[in-house]
Parts: C-alpha cells; structure tokens; sequence
C-alpha cells in the first residue's frame, strides 16, 4: 500500500467518540425521565395492607354469600338533604332493626357520619343537608333485630 492511504485525516474521525457518549447522555435522560414518572405518580396501592387483605379475601367471599342467603334488599335514596333507606326480606316484608354508618366521599375519604332514626318498619332517615355537591360513598351496616348484620353500600350523586 501506499504512504498515503495510511495517511489518513485525523480531523474526519474525531465526532464519532461524541456519538458514544451522546446516546449514553440520551439513555441516561430518558431512565431519568421515567425514574421520575415512576415515583411521582398514583402508586396503585389503594388499599393498606394489601397482601394481608387479599390472603383474607376467602373471609370476604363467605360473608357476601352470607349475606347473600338472608335474600335481603336495601333500597336508599338521597333527596332534598334526607337519606332514606328500605329494608327487605326476600319475600318484599319489611326487616326490623337499626342502621349505623356514613358517607364517605370517594377520593379525599373525609366523611359524615350519619344519625338514622326508624319512620316505620324496616324504613330509617337521617339528615344529609351537611353533604356537600358530589359523589358520595354510603357505608352503612344494618342490624336486624335477631342480630342478624348487613352490609349496605351505594355510591349517590348530591346535586
């Protein structure tokens, strides 16, 4: 070979280290950026403890079938700054008893809770007027006068 064909420009290659470190610069910002994301956003948990309630989820399941077998309907309503709320066996029978329980408000978890009094058989009111626009989450536990327990939970709109 000739001199000059070993003789090459060292200007013509001096970028190509700069390619190198430019895509290292490019990958470490961009696993930045998703680092980022990762710990700023909704983690996904939205319950505490998840593990030890979901290993104690078969007890959920045998008290919705539980439930399930008394054939009970609860019917509510939220008007006018009132909750209303129906008990039924499964015969359409009114259900005896006392309701304890609040409104929770889905995102922030701030609630009121609610004072119920008997209108008639199996039928209960408590004052709502404290309940701000919005949704809302009734969580509401009936007792029957045998003891037997109900688990009510409907999610209302107060306009």
């Amino acid at each position: 070979m000739s001199d000059v064909a070993l003789r090459a420009d060292p200007a013509r290659g001096r970028w190509i280290p700069w390619v190198f470190v430019g895509g290292m610069l490019l990958v470490v910002a961009v696993n930045l950026v998703l680092v980022w994301f990762a710990l700023s956003t909704f983690t996904g948990v939205t319950v505490g403890h998840a593990y030890d309630r979901g290993r104690t989820y078969n007890h959920v399941i045998e008290e919705a079938a539980r439930q399930e077998a008394l054939g009970w309907q609860a019917v509510m309503s939220l008007d006018a700054g009132r909750l209303t709320l129906r008990v039924t066996d499964r015969s359409g029978n009114p259900v005896d008893g006392a309701v304890a329980g609040r409104l929770e408000r889905p995102l922030d978890g701030s609630g009121l809770p609610m004072q119920f009094i008997a209108i008639g058989r199996g039928h209960f009111a408590a004052s709502a007027e404290a309940a701000a626009p919005g949704q809302w989450d009734s969580r509401l536990q009936f007792v029957s006068d045998a003891g037997d327990r109900f688990e009510i939970r409907k999610r209302m709109v107060v306009r």
